[in-house]
C-alpha cells in the first residue's frame, strides 16, 4: 500500500488538460481562463469623473467652505458618452457627471453635494485638491499589462473585466466528460419496491452529483451487476464516451470484484491499488494510455460503501477533475481547531474522520459526528469537515489542537 500523499501525488502527476476552446462571453462564468488575460488598452480609457459634480480649478476654490462659498459661472454639462466640448477657464466651472469625459482644463472635481446651481452659476462651499474625483486614464492597468494569470476560475468579477475590455469570447479549459458506475447485483434505483437483500443505488447518484458541483455537466450515470463479461461490456462503454471513468465498488479482493482485472484486461495501465487511508483502502487507479487519435483516459476504482465512495472522490478525483479543467494549484482550505472528543484508531493508516466545525467564544472546535463507519452515511451528511488523524497515531485526546480540512463540493 501506498500512502494518501503519494497516491494524490501520483493522481495529480497524470492528470493534464483534455484541450482548450474558445468560448463565447455569455457561456464563460465557471469556466477556467486558458490564457492570461491582459489588457487591450489603458484602462481607464479616458480620464473621467468618480462622482456626479462640477470640474473646476483648484485656485478657485482653495479658499471655498459653508462659511466662505465661491460663486463660478456654468459653463456647460458633460454627461457620460459626451464628447468634451467644454473647457474650464478661471472663475469658471462645467457641470460632469458620473463617468464622463474630464477636458484637460479641469484640475477637481468637486462633489454635486458640497454644490448650488442656480442660474448659470454655481456655489461651491467645499476646496478641492488637484485631481481629487478624477479617474486617469491607466491608472489601473496599461495597455499590454498582464492582468490575471490563465488558471483562474470565471467568476462574474472576471467576466465583467473581460467583458470590459471587449471581450466578446475568451479562451477556456475544456471540461472533461466523466461516466460514474455503480456496481452489484444488490442496487436498484430509488423509488422501486426493494426485494429481500436489496439496497438503493446511492453511489451513482452521489458521485454524479459530486461531479456535477464542480460545474462539469457532461457525467454519464452506468451500473453493471457482479458479473465479468457485463462489467467489461460497461467498462468499455464507459471508456468509449468520457475521459474520466469513476466507479464504486467492485474494487477489493471479493469474489466479485472485477474493476480492476478487467480494466487490465482492456489495456488500461495500473497505477495504483490499494492506500494506507481510512477510509479508502481498495481505491483502485489506472489510465487508458493516449493514442494518435485519442488523448488519455483515467478511471478511479473507488470503494462501494458511500462514505468511503465520496470521501475519496473529494481527497482524490476533484483535485484530479480540477486540474484537468485547469485549475493546478486547488488545494482544501486547512485550518487547526480543539477536539471536542476524544477519538481513537490503529496504527497504520491515515484516516479522515468526520467532523462539524465551529466557533466557540471565538476559537475554533471540532466535533466528531456521531457514525463513523464507512456505510453511515448519516454520520457524512452533517459534516463540513475531515479531521487528519495521522496514519502513525492512535489516539486524538479531547483538547487536542488538530488539523482539519473543509470539506467543499463545489471548486472552492
Amino acid at each position: 500500500m501506498i500512502t494518501y500523499e503519494e497516491a494524490l501525488s501520483l493522481i495529480l502527476s497524470h492528470s493534464l488538460p483534455v484541450g482548450i476552446e474558445e468560448c463565447a462571453l455569455a457561456d464563460l462564468l465557471g469556466r477556467v481562463l486558458a490564457a492570461p488575460v491582459e489588457a487591450t488598452s489603458d484602462m481607464p480609457l479616458f480620464d473621467n469623473s468618480a462622482v456626479d459634480g462640477f470640474g473646476v480649478l483648484t485656485g478657485d476654490v482653495a479658499q471655498a467652505s459653508s462659511e466662505s462659498p465661491v460663486e463660478l459661472e456654468l459653463r456647460g454639462t458633460i454627461q457620460a458618452g459626451d464628447e468634451s466640448r467644454w473647457q474650464c477657464g478661471p472663475g469658471s466651472a462645467i457641470k460632469i457627471l458620473t463617468g464622463a469625459t474630464v477636458p484637460a482644463s479641469v484640475q477637481a472635481v468637486v462633489m454635486r453635494e458640497f454644490c448650488q446651481e442656480h442660474n448659470g452659476i454655481v456655489v461651491i462651499r467645499q476646496s478641492a485638491r488637484a485631481g481629487e474625483n478624477i479617474r486617469r486614464r491607466g491608472e489601473e492597468f496599461k495597455a499590454g499589462e498582464q492582468i490575471l494569470p490563465a488558471g483562474i476560475r470565471i467568476t462574474p468579477p472576471v467576466l465583467g473585466l473581460l467583458a470590459g475590455l471587449g471581450h466578446a469570447s475568451f479562451p477556456v479549459y475544456h471540461k472533461p466528460s466523466v461516466a460514474v458506475i455503480s456496481t452489484g447485483d444488490e442496487l436498484i434505483s430509488p423509488g422501486q419496491s426493494l426485494q429481500p437483500g436489496q439496497i438503493f443505488d446511492a453511489n451513482s447518484f452521489a458521485l454524479k452529483s459530486a461531479v456535477n458541483a464542480l460545474k462539469i455537466d457532461r457525467c454519464a450515470r452506468l451500473h453493471t451487476p457482479d458479473d465479468r463479461e457485463s462489467t467489461k461490456e460497461v467498462l468499455m462503454a464507459a471508456f468509449e464516451s468520457a475521459d474520466i471513468v469513476i466507479s464504486a465498488g467492485g474494487v477489493s479482493v471479493g469474489d466479485f470484484d472485477f474493476v480492476k482485472d478487467v480494466s487490465e484486461q482492456i489495456g488500461i495501465e495500473t497505477i495504483f491499488w490499494r492506500i494506507a487511508l481510512k477510509p479508502g483502502k481498495p481505491v483502485y487507479f489506472g489510465r487508458l494510455p493516449a493514442t494518435a487519435g485519442r488523448a488519455q483516459k483515467l478511471i478511479f476504482g473507488l470503494p462501494g460503501n458511500p462514505v468511503s465512495a465520496l470521501v475519496t472522490f473529494h481527497q482524490l478525483v476533484k483535485p484530479a477533475l480540477l486540474k484537468i479543467m485547469g485549475l493546478p494549484n486547488h488545494e482544501p482550505l486547512s485550518l487547526c481547531a480543539r477536539l471536542t472528543r476524544t477519538i481513537r484508531k490503529k496504527a497504520g493508516r491515515m484516516e479522515f474522520v468526520r467532523g462539524i466545525l465551529r466557533t466557540d467564544s471565538g476559537q475554533l472546535q471540532v466535533e466528531p459526528t456521531t457514525g463513523q463507519e464507512s456505510h453511515m452515511m448519516g454520520g457524512l451528511a452533517p459534516a463540513n469537515c475531515l479531521i487528519i488523524f495521522p496514519l502513525d497515531d492512535t489516539i486524538l485526546p479531547e483538547g487536542q489542537a488538530v488539523i482539519v480540512e473543509l470539506l467543499s463540493w463545489s471548486d472552492m
